[in-house]
């Protein structure tokens, strides 16, 4: 793919947010509240790169929204031209509001799948935004404009983006990598379902070899540093699958509470590093002699799919959520049966 040519890399950082991340640096992406109901304990963070104390070489802000029930979907803002570009518009007019307060112009949707939870807001958000872009690697896409392909290269303003087929949750999954050039801090990925902190998406169209490749050689093969923006907040239970796994690894314990912590004052666990990811999440780990022994597998692909078959039966120990206020109208129709966990 040739990433490691890029010779400097820029994507906010945020001090204490994950293992390992310089204690000095200081937030350059806010997290967004949903309404108060639905959602509790999410505040904004680093409203302006000024106030977050940023480099000023840095011109790239990540807003980071949780919809939903646990998804995220993401606007990028380049600040010195004021451009911003939505990843994964699941509630529009949510992703609309925090685009008119920040006065950014919105020209670009980057949607990872076809899945109703990250593309069901393409359409109306379309019909908002005559001409905007709604760009994917899938024509299942809702209101797709253009069909990318592996390793296109997209630019917008001073970011750099290049798009990267991650089949393996669907056949059509894209991830999308961000830097800056001549910028110290490291490079992002965007990896919807594909990659998630501690986990992955289900395998539901590919084939294990696909989702292999997607997980060790896509994705794998960026640079340690760069930070994982997911799709979801699956994080505790991925890491509880991880213990299970890999129940001597310090760093899959590390990680798991770290997360209830964050859990606890409902706070994001987003996002990651790949090298993070590397120490705790066992389907970045199929070569290592653990994992091999939980799946009785040898063959790489053959212990992800094992992997991959004991994650979707594996039960949460932890309490079941309450439901949200949606699910509470649902339940009170009887629409819905007992509270899904995370």
């Amino acid at each position: 793919m040739g990433v490691h040519r890029v010779g400097a890399f820029c994507v906010p950082t945020v001090s204490g947010w994950a293992l390992g991340w310089a204690g000095e640096r200081t937030p350059c992406f806010g997290l967004e509240r949903e309404a108060p109901a639905l959602r509790k304990g999410f505040e904004s963070l680093g409203a302006s790169r000024e106030d977050a104390g940023c480099p000023s070489s840095a011109t790239m802000k990540v807003k980071v929204i949780p919809v939903l029930e646990d998804n995220y979907m993401y606007l990028v803002i380049e600040e010195r031209t004021r451009e911003a570009v939505a990843v994964d518009v699941a509630v529009p007019k949510r992703l609309l509001e925090i685009v008119g307060r920040e006065g950014v112009s919105l020209t670009t949707v980057l949607t990872t799948h076809h899945h109703w939870d990250h593309a069901r807001g393409n359409v109306e958000l379309a019909r908002l935004r005559p001409g905007l872009a709604v760009l994917g690697a899938d024509e299942r896409i809702c209101a797709l404009t253009r069909r990318l392909v592996h390793g296109e290269e997209l630019r917008f303003g001073a970011i750099h983006v290049r798009c990267l087929l991650t089949p393996g949750h669907t056949s059509g999954h894209m991830s999308y990598f961000l830097w800056e050039e001549e910028c110290p801090d490291p490079p992002a990925v965007f990896s919807g379902d594909a990659l998630s902190v501690a986990g992955c998406g289900l395998r539901l169209e590919s084939t294990a070899q696909q989702m292999y490749e997607s997980l060790t050689e896509t994705l794998g093969s960026l640079p340690p540093e760069t930070k994982v923006f997911c799709g979801h907040e699956h994080t505790l239970g991925n890491l509880e699958f991880a213990q299970k796994v890999e129940p001597g690894n310090d760093h899959v314990r590390a990680k798991l509470s770290w997360a209830k912590k964050r859990d606890e004052d409902d706070m994001p666990t987003v996002p990651s590093t790949l090298s993070e990811e590397l120490l705790y999440n066992p389907f970045l780990r199929v070569a290592e002699e653990p994992v091999r022994k939980f799946t009785g597998k040898a063959a790489p692909a053959e212990v992800l799919e094992a992997l991959c078959k004991e994650r979707a039966s594996f039960q949460r120990a932890a309490e079941p959520v309450q439901p949200q206020a949606r699910a509470l109208l649902a339940l009170q129709w009887g629409l819905l049966g007992t509270p899904r966990q995370k």
